[in-house]
């Protein structure tokens, strides 16, 4: 079997990028890719519109030119995958909503990083199953080049629409 090189390792085109996008639902939403494995987003709107997280830990992957995957799974229990085509400015997402969450959304509306025992405890009461898949394409409206590591592109609350 042969293999193959990967691009993977290549994430300069996508590191420091600042990206806004709303999916064909109406939900918007707003990522910083601070670095290889870690970056910042802020939902403007949908079932957890208000939510906000800096330094979420990711798998961050270029797959094509262009092209990425950056996944993660939250304190919550969501886990959520995305694949953005900065040629194209098309993101698709899916978002795997613990039972909850989808439940209750509200309790996940909040800087998660000041909230993360309690995320964590939300989730192991539950229940967690049958989760409530969103898998929807988006159209990013915004492509701004910040530069790696930057505390001041998301530090605060969205302005909810």
């Amino acid at each position: 079997m042969e293999n193959h090189p990967h691009p993977s390792d290549d994430l300069a085109e996508l590191v420091g990028k600042h990206l806004i996008y709303t999916y064909d639902n109406g939900w918007k939403y707003e990522i910083y890719v601070k670095g290889g494995d870690v970056f910042d987003y802020r939902i403007h709107s949908g079932i957890v519109g208000g939510r906000w997280v800096t330094d979420q830990k990711a798998f961050i992957r270029k797959v094509g030119e262009g092209i990425f995957k950056i996944s993660w799974d939250e304190p919550t229990g969501t886990c959520v995958s995305l694949s953005i085509n900065l040629r194209t400015r098309i993101l698709h997402g899916v978002i795997f909503f613990p039972r909850w969450v989808a439940n209750d959304p509200a309790k996940t509306v909040c800087y998660q990083n000041d909230h993360l025992d309690l995320m964590r405890r939300y989730r192991d009461e539950g229940p967690t199953y049958p989760k409530e898949v969103v898998d929807e394409f988006a159209t990013i409206t915004v492509i701004e080049d910040c530069g790696a590591g930057r505390d001041d592109v998301i530090n605060c609350p969205p302005p909810c629409v």
